[in-house]
């Protein structure tokens, strides 16, 4: 089989055949000289206005948060893989009914990790506890990816309170849908990961990293590197699931190397229970 690349072919995703994909928007993208530019999609789309795009993904979600009263998160990332622990009883009953033994120790898998659901959510019921009684500038709000699995989870818990939370979405060839406990006027889609990534920062007052794949991994280092560097004031970085972390990465290793320095240590706190980990940040902000 063929896997020759194609040199000359775009490494980067393509803002018109994402746009055309999306039927309602698709009848619009014809060829117009006389619309007005800042209403003309097919131009607004091409190679030379990205940077028009830049700020357009830049400004929706601050001005659109900014009015909603927006101003402190606590940015929770994970697995978008994480099921809830529902989900992941029923999964573990039909793997069982089937007899098919990798089927069943995918779903076993599922089931020792889905706690780390139920942690996401109870965390962020204690962060809408919390703020339910403070004044307005004085609340935090949870902001998540805005997908599935852990996210879902700590918008969930959210939700449950009553309270407002974020959700950053991302298009991706895979869709990934908001999950349903974002609240609808801040659910964002954005085309750009580091215009994403930025919104995650903006207002972040601490960080909740909970087992995740590359995803969480990218943008767990972003907010290290940010803090390391003080390009960012320090936040409380939370790692939640000590085993995980630890096994995962040797950070110790990195500092008998030299590659970090031994107080880099400092700049994360592991965790093993949500009343752990808004304690770390109670103690941070003196709460």
């Amino acid at each position: 089989m063929d896997t020759t690349e194609n040199l000359s072919e775009p490494r980067l995703p393509d803002s018109e055949t994402e746009l055309k994909s999306q039927a309602d928007i698709a009848p619009l993208l014809e060829a117009d000289a006389y619309r007005l530019a800042f209403a003309d999609p097919e131009f607004l789309v091409r190679r030379e206005t990205r940077g028009i795009r830049f700020q357009l993904e830049m400004l929706k979600p601050d001005l659109d948060q900014a009015e909603q009263g927006v101003d402190s998160t606590i940015v929770v990332f994970g697995s978008a893989r994480s099921p809830s622990p529902e989900t992941a009883q029923a999964s573990l009953q039909q793997a069982q009914a089937s007899g098919d033994a990798n089927a069943l120790r995918v779903a076993q898998r599922q089931m020792r990790n889905a706690h780390y659901y139920d942690q996401a959510r109870l965390f962020a019921r204690q962060v809408a506890g919390y703020s339910a009684h403070r004044r307005h500038e004085e609340r935090l709000f949870i902001a998540t990816g805005g997908g599935p699995g852990i996210m879902e989870a700590a918008n969930r818990g959210s939700h449950e309170m009553g309270a407002l939370s974020v959700g950053l979405n991302i298009s991706l060839l895979h869709e990934q849908n908001p999950n349903p406990y974002i609240t609808p006027t801040l659910s964002f889609k954005f085309h750009y990961f580091a215009l994403r990534k930025m919104h995650f920062m903006m207002r972040a007052k601490a960080l909740v990293a909970f087992p995740g794949g590359f995803g969480t991994l990218d943008e767990l280092f972003e907010v290290i590197t940010l803090v390391q560097t003080r390009k960012s004031k320090p936040v409380p970085i939370v790692l939640f699931g000590t085993d995980y972390w630890k096994r995962l990465i040797n950070m110790d290793l990195m500092v008998e190397e030299g590659v970090i320095s031994a107080q880099d240590l400092d700049l994360f706190t592991y965790v093993d229970d949500a009343a752990a980990a808004w304690e770390v940040i109670r103690a941070f902000y003196d709460l």
